[in-house]
């Protein structure tokens, strides 16, 4: 009896903590029916996916290969001597721009100098000789033809001036060797370009076409740029290399928006079989020496131009299971998915063959929240 007693209040607590309960949840849903202005909550409608987009427009646009390509020097020489002797004179700085004909270097000509007075000398001498040797055959001539002298003796007069004419045109020959000789003590510039390091210093001796030159000049200005395409490429090059001149497009690293303008001047005679590329040389005239030798720089070639292609931007092209697609919006702003065929791609924009119609919107962010028939909010029109 005793243990009937205590568990009778036991159970009345149970009931009241669930009445409680109860009442609890009741007045809970009263009062958020009561927020809701007295009816059930409803499930939300989709909302628009906010999306960015640009129309397809019809416009010409070139027709351009680009590839990588590498700057090379105009032209190269290494300054060497013609004749040995000791450098007395330095006429430039390493790396400064020299012009054709600027004198770079001073070989000591004193030897030459006296060369040269020795062979002037005897030059005069036999000079004076012949004139000499001419007036003595002359006169023997006449004496001979009056039968005075002999024979003979009038032909050995005339052989000597012969002889002695003979020599002067040695000694002229001489003359003319020993000033080329003195020429030789001063190197000049063979072209307009731009010194490398010097290789000597004044003061050294220097042998006559020594392996080691005294100083390399490049040529810079006008510069070439080399590069390569596939060979799939040649006949479309050769094809519109002898209707117009084509130009090229050299864009140096980190610049993408100023371009070094040139032109398409050398095509190689062969196909390498190594790469299946065919070498293209482009001529620029530098004269700002922005390109410089050995540099990599992005080259395009134009071809053509191409009229009436529908261009869309390059973010609006996507790809999936079937290939390439792009996002249309219809005028009740949803989406409708569509394949395309590229035909190439220019910087940002893109030419298609087909897909899309000029004016047609296109989604160009925003595409992986999309699928076929999502509503979209167009937060920004851009210009196509």
């Amino acid at each position: 009896m005793n243990g009937n007693s205590h568990r009778a209040p036991k159970r009345r607590w149970r009931r009241l903590l669930l009445v409680a309960l109860v009442l609890l949840g009741a007045t809970a849903a009263f009062v958020a029916q009561n927020r809701s202005g007295g009816q059930p909550p409803q499930r939300s409608e989709t909302q628009a996916v906010a999306v960015t987009a640009a129309a397809a427009v019809r416009k010409t646009v070139p027709v351009q290969l680009t590839a990588i390509g590498t700057v090379d020097s105009y032209a190269s020489v290494s300054i060497k001597s013609r004749i040995s002797g000791q450098l007395v004179q330095v006429h430039f700085r390493e790396g400064q721009e020299v012009s054709k004909g600027d004198l770079l270097f001073t070989i000591d000509p004193r030897p030459h100098e006296v060369a040269l007075k020795e062979a002037q000398a005897r030059l005069a001498k036999d000079k004076v000789l012949a004139e000499k040797a001419e007036i003595d055959a002359r006169r023997y001539a006449d004496l001979a033809g009056k039968d005075f002298v002999s024979k003979d003796k009038f032909e050995q007069f005339r052989a000597n001036a012969a002889a002695l004419k003979a020599t002067l045109e040695g000694d002229r020959a001489a003359v003319e060797n020993a000033r080329l000789q003195l020429s030789y003590c001063y190197i000049r510039a063979p072209l307009s370009g731009r010194t490398g390091s010097l290789l000597v210093d004044e003061g050294s001796q220097i042998k006559a076409n020594d392996d080691r030159g005294l100083v390399d000049i490049t040529q810079i200005a006008p510069i070439y740029v080399s590069f390569s395409v596939p060979q799939k490429e040649l006949g479309r090059i050769q094809h519109h290399m002898h209707q117009a001149t084509l130009p090229v497009e050299a864009f140096l690293p980190g610049d993408k928006v100023h371009p070094v303008q040139g032109s398409l001047t050398f095509l190689d005679n062969r196909v390498s079989s190594d790469t299946g590329t065919i070498r293209l040389k482009a001529t620029f005239a530098n004269g700002d020496r922005g390109l410089w030798p050995g540099q990599f720089v992005d080259v395009v070639l134009t071809l053509t131009t191409r009229p009436d292609a529908i261009v869309v931007p390059s973010e609006a092209i996507q790809t999936g299971q079937e290939g390439l697609f792009v996002f249309i919006i219809k005028p009740d702003l949803t989406v409708e998915s569509r394949p395309v065929a590229v035909a190439m791609t220019l910087g940002s924009e893109t030419v298609l063959d087909s897909g899309v119609l000029p004016g047609e919107q296109v989604v160009t962010d925003g595409q992986l929240r999309l699928v076929p028939g999502s509503r979209v909010q167009i937060r920004k029109a851009e210009s196509g």
